[in-house]
């Protein structure tokens, strides 16, 4: 319903692209793009107003031919090669050469072909959010960061859109970095496609109709994502949604490498190669991977 409707950008890597392999592939991005938003609006979700567009978040959405999907969390200060430009955080790919050149680094360093990509900003995740009524969260701890513009107690709890947004972006006050917040914006994405194919909100008109708008005019779809794509990003969502699916990080080998790109993530040689042989071939079940 929503997907002619959905901005769109050129997210089709350059020069000899990796074979296609079973399933689907999709890149998913969230961005710190102000876009939109007016001022009071960034002042109410804490974003601040930094010009540019950054890549907060990056994670593969894995949909073999038949059994569990998974999602895939890339840490956005991953070192890698990126094509034309030497070795560097893989976030700056997205800097560099926007949607079209982070998706050909992904595919450059995993082998795996990009068979689709989406990208949400700042608005865009908090309105989504606020279109299904909130969604639950469960911290262990009670979370006060500032630059978030959160202060939450420990415990399950409803989080509306600017509240979530501040949980899924709040990485200093994490013990685990970055690692940590992957790890809750894998949980969050599970937890707003279950509530997204819930009753609650298909069988609620307001609701059903704001999520829809919602998605229209927050998520962005790389140029060549059509309607069988689409249906393949639907389904892997409902996947998960339904305890289908499995979420994940690529292994990492060291949190804190020094390079000249200042601390970064590097991963696991062989056992993040064994989980992107492992995509390629269309196996089902990636936790032996983990």
């Amino acid at each position: 319903m929503t997907w002619p409707f959905m901005p769109r950008t050129d997210a089709t890597p350059a020069g000899d692209r990796v074979a296609d392999t079973p399933g689907h592939v999709f890149l998913l991005a969230g961005s710190d793009s102000r876009e939109g938003l007016s001022q009071e609006e960034q002042e109410r979700l804490g974003t601040g107003n930094d010009a540019g567009r950054r890549t907060d978040t990056i994670m593969l959405l894995y949909v073999p031919p038949t059994g569990r999907a998974a999602l895939v969390s890339i840490p956005r200060d991953s070192y890698v090669a990126i094509p034309g430009h030497g070795r560097n955080k893989i976030n700056a790919a997205y800097a560099f050469g926007g949607p079209a050149l982070l998706a050909e680094t992904v595919e450059q360093n995993t082998g795996l072909r990009v068979d689709g990509f989406a990208e949400i900003g700042f608005g865009g995740f908090s309105g989504v959010v606020d279109a299904i009524g909130g969604i639950e969260m469960c911290p262990e701890m009670a979370i006060k960061d500032p630059p978030s513009n959160l202060d939450i107690p420990a415990g399950c709890q409803m989080m509306d859109g600017p509240t979530a947004l501040g949980y899924v972006r709040m990485r200093k006050v994490d013990p685990q970095g970055d690692l940590g917040r992957a790890e809750r914006q894998r949980a969050m994405i599970a937890a707003l496609a279950k509530k997204a194919i819930s009753p609650m909100t298909l069988l609620i008109p307001p609701r059903w109709f704001g999520l829809n708008w919602s998605l229209s005019r927050g998520i962005t779809l790389g140029d060549d994502v059509g309607p069988g794509a689409m249906l393949g990003l639907a389904n892997g969502g409902v996947r998960i949604a339904l305890g289908q699916g499995d979420t994940l990080m690529v292994p990492v080998g060291d949190t804190n490498a020094q390079t000249n790109a200042g601390s970064s993530v590097l991963w696991h040689k062989t056992k993040s190669a064994a989980l992107f042989e492992a995509m390629a071939r269309g196996e089902s079940d990636l936790t032996g991977y983990a």
